[in-house]
């Protein structure tokens, strides 16, 4: 029998689903990003315990398998002294004229419109070891960064 005359089931034209891509690296989070983990694996555990459809289980499983593995490989960082631009620093720098201030943490804990930036993020590991008043490399045309100050993040 030809191809173009079998029926086939609704299932062969679904998405396959797969496993959330984990960052590549090192897990450092920051005490702040440790305790958002485990609150996101704690509300998911809890929300699995209410009543769903099997197509909102396996979404919220897989969503729950990702932050577990992330709580299991987190590796709480130092805080660091402030002395150089570091992971759990705070650092406020000059481009183009306009200052900004920014916070290196944790890929997961990262985000860019509240200031938190990931220590992966091509930005961090431009300023990454800079004392304040020294100038980095940054961009795609030699831009300059001047490093105005450096503090350690409070922990909470």
């Amino acid at each position: 029998m030809s191809v173009a005359f079998r029926r086939e089931s609704d299932e062969e034209h679904l998405e396959p689903s797969f496993e959330l891509p984990l960052p590549l690296g090192p897990n450092w989070v920051t005490a702040r990003g440790l305790r958002l983990t485990r609150e996101k694996v704690d509300a998911l555990e809890a929300a699995l315990t209410g009543e769903m459809s099997e197509e909102d289980a396996k979404k919220l499983k897989r969503e729950l398998r990702y932050w577990r593995t992330r709580l299991a490989t987190a590796e709480l960082r130092p805080v660091p002294d402030g002395g150089t631009v570091a992971f759990g620093t705070c650092v406020t720098y000059r481009q183009n004229g306009a200052e900004k201030t920014v916070t290196i943490v944790g890929d997961d804990e990262a985000d860019p419109n509240a200031g938190l930036i990931s220590f992966s993020s091509p930005l961090a590991r431009a300023m990454m070891d800079a004392e304040a008043g020294e100038q980095v490399e940054f961009g795609p045309r030699g831009g300059m960064l001047d490093i105005i100050a450096i503090s350690a993040v409070q922990q909470d």
